[in-house]
């Protein structure tokens, strides 16, 4: 009898320490995980640094309160935007959050959640431009982001690059603007969502063509192929926050109005 009831008591002590091992690896594997969000850092309103060197923004916003609804801490890791794909396949970083257009070239590399907004590509110059739409762009100076919407369809298109007389790419908007500002540049062709609020910090300066450069996109969360599971987590407290309205109200403190898809 004393043999059976020691054995037993060896199997429950076993049972426990590989219970432990498990809730261990379940808090390491599991909801408790930290996500790290890959982004542009330079990139308002969507995700930037503020006067306190804080990164602050749209998608920061999105992604905290996601984040947060999932149990989980949020790590934000600025990096080379152009390099985000081998970012996000090398486990660097989890998701790519940071106005990122959906494109089929893009589907080939990242698992993409749904459409949580739109975005255009439009041109901007500066007030006084003779410069009336694309067709205008022959024989000029134009700027653009390495690594985005514009620098994909621009290069894509071999007859309207090779009219201007110069494609100069920048690592971000901000300084496409001020070389714009300083008469370094023609227009850009840019983001709308960033275009737009860059005017609004620089009041008189700039103009925005209404006419859309390119086919009109959406903004999706960039996952790796493999992680469905944290996609579909994501997108189930995403569609919560669109129910909730929470997702609205972050959209009217930065753009005034509910622009959620």
């Amino acid at each position: 009898m004393k043999r059976i009831i020691a054995a037993v008591l060896l199997v429950l002590m076993f049972s426990v320490v590989f219970a432990g091992c498990g809730s261990d690896t379940a808090k390491k594997d599991g909801a408790a995980k930290k996500i790290i969000v890959g982004l542009d850092d330079n990139y308002p309103p969507m995700g930037f640094k503020d006067d306190k060197n804080e990164i602050v923004g749209f998608d920061i916003d999105l992604a905290k309160e996601a984040s947060k609804r999932l149990g989980r801490e949020v790590e934000f890791k600025a990096i080379d935007w152009s390099s985000k794909e081998a970012e996000l396949k090398s486990g660097r970083i989890d998701v790519l959050w940071n106005g990122l257009d959906i494109t089929d070239k893009r589907k080939e590399n990242i698992l993409f959640s749904d459409p949580y907004m739109d975005n255009k590509q439009l041109i901007f110059i500066p007030v006084g431009s003779v410069i009336k739409g694309d067709a205008d762009l022959k024989g000029k100076v134009v700027g653009t982001q390495s690594g985005s919407s514009a620098e994909e369809y621009i290069d894509g298109n071999d007859t309207f690059k090779s009219s201007m007389k110069e494609v100069k790419k920048y690592s971000d908007y901000i300084s496409a603007f001020m070389d714009l500002e300083n008469g370094r540049l023609e227009a850009i062709i840019a983001d709308e969502i960033t275009g737009r609020y860059y005017m609004s910090k620089h009041p008189d300066k700039f103009i925005a063509l209404e006419a859309p450069v390119g086919p009109v996109s959406s903004f999706g969360i960039g996952f790796r192929k493999d992680d469905q599971a944290l996609r579909d987590e994501v997108q189930k407290v995403m569609d919560d926050m669109k129910t909730d309205g929470t997702s609205g109200k972050i959209s009217e403190k930065w753009f005034g109005k509910n622009i959620i898809k």
